[in-house]
């Protein structure tokens, strides 16, 4: 199997060479573009997540010999949370690339934070079923090279840091509650409100439950120290 111009311009991108680049192409295929002969890059997904997982905890281990399982792992939910991951996937523009349903298309698929991150958790499994651990890790450590030394001890998703400030003051944790579901069924908007047991909410809408619970709790923490 021969890849197309752009997936040879990919490859170059990315540093590595398929020997077997059906892989490349299935890690790029999201499910509304898949069929019987074209599977999906969800298998590889799961894959990639737990490579990305493995290499990461070396990573964060090796850089700061002295820090703490405290200390770890918010920086480790914070290198390997899914909107990093689409974050590191826009640098190597693999929206780009995707191989995408006209429907996921339309809708604006190649931009959207959870198709991006499943993509780059399906390129890392790729190149480690085609080059194996090491191949897997080289390209892992070149891509959050800059966010490994970056990243903030005290790191935390806008979840676990507004979980944290309810048990700090002895309060339930938040409450996420989906108010709207709107849009067809290929590209749903979903608008979640968190609710604290002090009173304070925040909503948000987004193209996931996920992306739009962060997204409010992000919002009511915003709100929260302002008005502190």
């Amino acid at each position: 199997m021969k890849l197309s111009s752009d997936l040879q311009a990919f490859e170059g991108v990315l540093g590595h060479h398929f020997a077997r680049p059906e892989l490349l192409n299935r890690a790029l295929t999201h499910s509304s573009m898949s069929s019987p002969t074209r599977p999906d890059n969800q298998r590889l997904e799961f894959l990639g997540d737990r490579v990305l997982g493995l290499v990461i905890s070396e990573a964060l281990l090796k850089d700061d010999m002295s820090a703490s399982e405290g200390q770890l792992a918010p920086r480790y939910n914070a290198l390997v949370r899914k909107e990093t991951c689409a974050d590191i996937a826009r640098d190597i523009d693999i929206g780009a690339v995707l191989k995408l349903g006209r429907s996921e298309m339309m809708s604006g698929g190649r931009r959207k934070t959870a198709l991006l991150g499943d993509a780059m958790e399906a390129v890392i499994a790729a190149v480690y079923l085609d080059g194996g651990f090491d191949a897997a890790k080289a390209l892992i450590l070149k891509l959050w090279a800059k966010r490994i030394k970056s990243v903030e001890s005290d790191a935390r998703d806008p979840k676990t840091a507004l979980q944290e400030w309810a048990q700090a003051r002895k309060q339930n944790p938040p409450k996420y509650v989906e108010t709207a579901r709107q849009g067809p069924d290929h590209a749903p908007e979903f608008t979640i409100e968190v609710r604290l047991a002090s009173g304070e909410t925040a909503a948000s809408t987004a193209s996931s439950k996920r992306a739009a619970e962060q997204a409010a709790a992000a919002l009511l923490l915003a709100q929260i120290e302002s008005a502190s």
